[in-house]
């Protein structure tokens, strides 16, 4: 098999489209002579913009999906599609000699001579490993760089920074994100705001100059207000002011970020900033947190490895000690490559 065109498909949250890029990388690795066509949700493609391994990117939904590919002949070689919309899985038929997918239920009633079902796993997999089994069908049967991807313009970053110095962070170390909510339907991945509290003040009373912004959308914005009421001097809210790019912009510049288990967590892990990520015992570490990252600590809900001792099944049951002995040392070695770990020395001798 030598494919000079490849389409992926997946219209899915900000998380899944981001733990795709690994593949999405093996994939060119693989073939780069081929041209890759990746064509994402309208609202979430755009974290896969600029990435070098994407030839093509185009938006699509299941609704659009019914009204595209029906003129004649095939433009792609094989597609990949990721999801269980029937919708897309048709219009990838009509587009391509070959199409993979995987044996999900809704689309059991589903048959064309060029598509080929994958079982999916029967135990728990990796989301990265998980997405890799439709790439096996291509002839690439690993991954070598597991590692989640996000790329920038250099106009992107210098509004960044440009955006750090309007909010008066520009100086101002180590300067923490906190995306401390999911997305509703996902509320039990919270960890508690008071557990934010508690933990922003023990990180103060080690590191007095720290500055924390929240991350995230306008519920979050709203929903953050008791943190501003804790911390009125040194806590900014921009979640809800910025676009989806703008805010993982902003977050390349945090020396921590500390997070629950949700889109801007896969951002944090795509690049590569020190990280603390908390997750909730139906959705382990193990099969979410961003592969080959030394800059990530990851945080379990006791009951993950001890189901039956009586922890409490909501995020509380995770304490603030351990997020915090996570936290410390990668603030300290954020420091010492950024230069404010002396500043905070000279700080604590005066």
């Amino acid at each position: 098999m030598n494919p000079s065109s490849i389409l992926v498909i997946s219209v899915a949250r900000i998380g899944d489209t981001i733990l795709l890029t690994p593949c999405l990388k093996a994939i060119k690795t693989r073939y780069p002579t081929a041209k890759l066509t990746v064509l994402a949700h309208p609202k979430r493609m755009e974290v896969l913009e600029n990435l070098e391994f994407i030839d093509h990117l185009a938006p699509i939904s299941k609704h659009q999906a019914m009204w595209r590919g029906w003129l004649p002949g095939k433009t792609y070689d094989t597609a990949l599609v990721y999801g269980r919309d029937i919708a897309l899985v048709r219009y990838a038929l009509r587009v391509a000699k070959a199409v993979v997918c995987f044996d999900e239920p809704e689309l059991g009633r589903l048959k064309a001579k060029n598509l080929q079902k994958i079982q999916p796993p029967q135990t728990p997999t990796h989301a990265v490993e998980h997405r890799m089994m439709l790439a096996a069908a291509l002839g690439v049967t690993d991954a070598k760089d597991k590692r989640l991807a996000m790329a920038f313009t250099n106009e992107e970053l210098k509004w960044a920074e440009d955006f750090i110095v309007a909010q008066g962070l520009a100086g101002q170390h180590p300067l923490i994100g906190l995306q401390l909510f999911s997305f509703p339907a996902k509320a039990h991945r919270d960890w508690p705001q008071d557990s934010f509290i508690a933990l922003a003040n023990k990180i103060k009373q080690i590191y007095p100059q720290s500055q924390f912004v929240i991350l995230g959308d306008q519920l979050a914005a709203e929903r953050a207000k008791l943190l501003i009421s804790h911390f009125p001097d040194t806590l900014k809210i921009i979640a809800g002011q910025l676009t989806l790019r703008q805010s993982a912009a902003v977050m390349a510049r945090l020396d921590l970020y500390v997070g629950v288990d949700t889109g801007p967590t896969h951002i944090a892990g795509a690049l590569g900033i020190p990280m603390v990520a908390m997750y909730h015992w139906k959705y382990p570490a193990a099969n979410l947190r961003p592969l080959q990252n030394d800059e990530c600590q990851s945080i379990e809900h006791p009951a993950t490895s001890s189901p039956d001792a009586g922890f409490p099944q909501g995020m509380e049951a995770i304490a603030i000690d351990p997020v915090l002995a996570a936290a410390l040392p990668l603030l300290e070695r954020s420091g010492q490559r950024g230069g404010w770990a002396l500043a905070h020395e000279t700080y604590d001798k005066c």
